[in-house]
């Protein structure tokens, strides 16, 4: 693929993104049910893991200035770029789901529960366990079906892709 249409297919994945991300659930203080992680997933799967770190970074900075959710803090742009990490390295080489299942729980307990959880306790001072309670329980009781929407939505379009020449047939499910 060239660095032309590269570039324009990562910001119309970012213009995505952005747009996903005004569109969430409230579940408690803070927390919220968000959809962007289809297309962070996808970066990671078609993108090597550099440029996806890079796009976690700008698509984080974009999306606070066009839409603020809250003050602006860096520890969510690194939450970002993390979680970008963790899903390059389970999905850059190969797409199962067993590798989906690690990538999503490793980012729903280590990146949102862990460090969420400690963004928030600076951010608004209340006791680093409020935090953690209730982000663990919404991590948890959404993990299966963040994983299982995933899967369904990678199977409809990996051929797609695949055809595209976006991705090799190793990473078909």
């Amino acid at each position: 693929m060239s660095n032309t249409k590269r570039v324009v297919l990562l910001a119309m994945f970012m213009a995505i993104q952005v747009i996903l991300s005004f569109f969430y659930i409230p579940v408690f203080d803070n927390l919220r049910i968000y959809f962007t992680y289809f297309i962070m997933m996808l970066i990671a799967i078609i993108f090597k893991p550099g440029i996806s770190l890079m796009y976690a970074f700008f698509e984080d900075l974009i999306a606070f200035f066009i839409y603020p959710t809250g003050p602006f803090f860096w520890g969510y742009t690194l939450t970002a770029v993390l979680s970008m990490a963790i899903y390059s390295f389970f999905l850059r080489k190969k797409v199962d789901l067993k590798r989906i299942i690690l990538a999503k729980t490793f980012v729903n307990l280590l990146i949102n529960v862990l460090l969420g959880s400690l963004w928030s306790m600076i951010l608004y001072s209340k006791a680093y366990l409020f935090y953690l309670s209730a982000s663990i329980i919404k991590n948890l009781a959404l993990l299966p079906l963040e994983i299982l929407a995933f899967y369904l939505f990678y199977r409809l379009i990996q051929k797609n892709l695949l055809d595209r020449g976006l991705i090799d047939s190793d990473k078909m499910l």
